[in-house]
């Protein structure tokens, strides 16, 4: 490395109130091409409708606890859960296409058999805008958090829903615990980070 140039760790702060909408839209941006989110919403128009209606059942309780983080001013973002905090099914079912229920209902009931029971941060959604990879803002999202759950000596859980970001989370301590697959969904993947 060149004396000119220094390594800077991206800045990750927490998500104010005023700037929901950005998380939301970032986090619409990273998911465009995600697997599972693409098998769930295919067309365009419908995605565009109703993720953003997805991000706010299912990781809103982030927005709500103040445990929403944003990475250089809405580069990326994550929705962690604290430990006690639960999803919202109703809301959650309210959001997804009602013509794959009984597939999505599967997946959801898998998911919840690898969900831990001991206390623990879960991550429902964490996302970089394509148009800023490769910068370490994903990594600084996910260590940011973690420091937390050393701190607290708390586990921490996710399910990734693409195979190309399994490595991310591995380098960050996560554990791969099997693969989740219903019907025509492609596969998801419980990820488990013991308490440290």
């Amino acid at each position: 490395m060149s004396p000119s140039k220094s390594l800077t760790i991206p800045t990750v702060a927490a998500v104010a109130p005023a700037d929901i909408e950005r998380a939301v839209a970032v986090l619409t941006l990273a998911f465009s091409a995600d697997p599972v989110t693409r098998w769930t919403y295919p067309e365009p128009a419908q995605y565009l409708a109703r993720f953003p209606v997805l991000v706010r059942a299912f990781g809103g309780g982030a927005f709500t606890e103040g445990t929403a983080r944003h990475v250089e001013n809405f580069a990326g973002a994550a929705l962690w859960l604290p430990p006690g905090n639960e999803l919202d099914d109703a809301a959650i079912g309210a959001s997804l296409p009602p013509e794959r229920e009984s597939e999505f209902a599967a997946v959801f009931e898998a998911m919840a058999a690898y969900h831990p029971q001991e206390p623990h941060w879960y991550l429902p959604l964490i996302g970089v805008d394509p148009a800023r990879h490769r910068n370490g803002y994903g990594a600084a999202l996910l260590e940011d958090t973690l420091r937390r759950c050393d701190q607290d000596h708390v586990a921490a859980y996710l399910e990734s829903t693409n195979p190309a970001n399994i490595t991310l989370y591995q380098r960050h301590g996560f554990e791969l615990r099997g693969t989740i697959q219903a019907g025509s969904s492609p596969p998801l993947f419980p990820m488990f980070r013991p308490a440290r």
